[in-house]
């Protein structure tokens, strides 16, 4: 095995291996997603020399420079992060919008509504691309198959999920087997898998290749209203009105843990990026860390003064993010437990949170009709109080112009785009000032 040479990765941060095996050429990523203004950068190099055996002590230098590299673009990124202005409104159905996302590199994103279609959208032009027609109820959930944003899957109150071809708005499948309405979906990151989630107490795993059902994942007593792959795509965690949260072997169907503890639903979960802790929050107003492993809680987080609605790690799975009714986000260290930050401002409940995807930002989504965006670089530079998440974390911008509540916040992959979906009809798109 020959290493033929490296190549830098920006979004995430990371180096690319290209190396040669008999005669054949082969890459390998190394995600440095943690990789921050202020890393030990020596530390950070002897670590990698020592997990990666391609990496040979002649290659050192080399190593060093392009992670010397990555630091400066990030520092350049902070000093130069510039204000998003709004780049275009879209009035994108006849009803209120229920979800909005981009693909992976943010060339496209979609709506869905109450209308009973989902729409797909340029963002460089607002052009309407395709209208997504066919169920007979409410288009609730919506998805890409990213990376790849070449299909797009669609649940509805009609019972049904539908898949689409999202460069020509070809219906390919129909998958029917759902008694009710379908409330969350997701694709698996490998594009094999779609996850569906329904007001009947159960998830269903379908084959995207064939369009067939692959099994039925029993065990709520209440709906599923959240669920999310590892980066692995052989299990999911589910979260239900039942209080409880359940991690499943894909492959299998079967409940590999039930997470016990929370007194009210839960209403968000979501694997970290490396598949070994995940995340739930609940109507009983606190988040809760879990070792995926062991099935077992590392942490309960109290704070919020009302329900915790959604919950969010950066890319890196540094840090972990919740968004409530009473109106505030808290960010928490993964690492220590601690809260680095209180987002106070918004004058109504906070129902969506996200990271943009360098880790350095927040967006929130409020029922006050504006959106947010945080620097969490400054909350985790002052610490946030300590554990005590001291109020105060800067909000570097309000996006403002919906009139009515926005629901749905999304950044492109990137993180120089923003959409925001809001049930006055209209999704909005924002782009940062050059």
């Amino acid at each position: 095995m020959k290493l033929k040479k490296f190549l830098l990765r920006y979004y995430p941060p990371g180096v690319i291996l290209l190396y040669e095996q008999q005669g054949q050429q082969y890459q390998r990523t190394l995600d440095l997603l943690d990789l921050r203004p202020g890393t030990d950068v020596e530390a950070l190099v002897a670590q990698i020399m020592q997990s990666e055996p391609l990496l040979t002590e002649n290659r050192r230098k080399h190593l060093r420079g392009l992670i010397l590299k990555l630091v400066e673009k990030q520092k350049e990124q902070e000093q130069n992060r510039r204000e998003f202005v709004l780049l275009r409104v879209l009035r994108a159905h006849v009803l209120p919008l229920t979800n909005c996302a981009f693909n992976k590199s943010g060339s496209m994103f979609i709506t869905g509504s109450y209308d009973r279609t989902c729409k797909v959208w340029s963002t460089a032009t607002g052009e309407e691309l395709h209208t997504l027609e066919g169920h007979k109820n409410v288009v609730y959930a919506i998805a890409f198959n990213n990376p790849f944003g070449d299909k797009i899957v669609t649940g509805s109150f009609d019972k049904t999920c539908k898949l689409w071809d999202a460069n020509t708005g070809a219906l390919h499948y129909t998958l029917r087997g759902h008694q009710t309405e379908i409330v969350c979906v997701s694709f698996s990151p490998q594009s094999d898998l779609i996850a569906t989630g329904s007001m009947e107490n159960t998830a269903k795993l379908w084959d995207v290749e064939y369009g067939t059902e692959r099994g039925t994942l029993y065990g709520h007593s209440a709906e599923i209203v959240s669920l999310h792959f590892n980066a692995q795509g052989n299990l999911m965690v589910t979260g239900s009105f039942d209080h409880d949260s359940r991690i499943w072997d894909t492959r299998t169907g079967t409940c590999v843990h039930r997470l016990q503890g929370h007194t009210g639903e839960v209403s968000s979960t979501q694997f970290n990026y490396g598949g070994d802790l995940c995340v739930s929050g609940s109507i009983d107003r606190t988040t809760r860390v879990w070792d995926v492993r062991m099935g077992k809680c590392l942490s309960v987080k109290q704070g919020h003064t009302d329900e915790v609605l959604d919950v969010c790690f950066d890319s890196a799975g540094t840090n972990f993010v919740s968004a409530s009714a009473d109106g505030t986000a808290r960010v928490y260290s993964t690492r220590t437990g601690a809260c680095l930050d209180t987002y106070v401002g918004h004058t109504g409940e906070v129902s969506k949170v996200s990271f943009n995807p360098q880790g350095t930002s927040v967006i929130t989504a409020s029922s006050d009709k504006t959106c947010r965006v945080w620097d969490v670089s400054s909350a985790s530079s002052q610490g946030g109080g300590g554990g005590g998440g001291g109020e105060g974390g800067r909000c570097s911008q309000v996006l403002e112009g919906h009139t009515d509540e926005i629901f749905s916040c999304a950044f492109n992959y990137e993180g120089d785009h923003i959409i925001t979906g809001s049930k006055d009809n209209t999704c909005r798109i924002w782009k940062a000032s050059s």
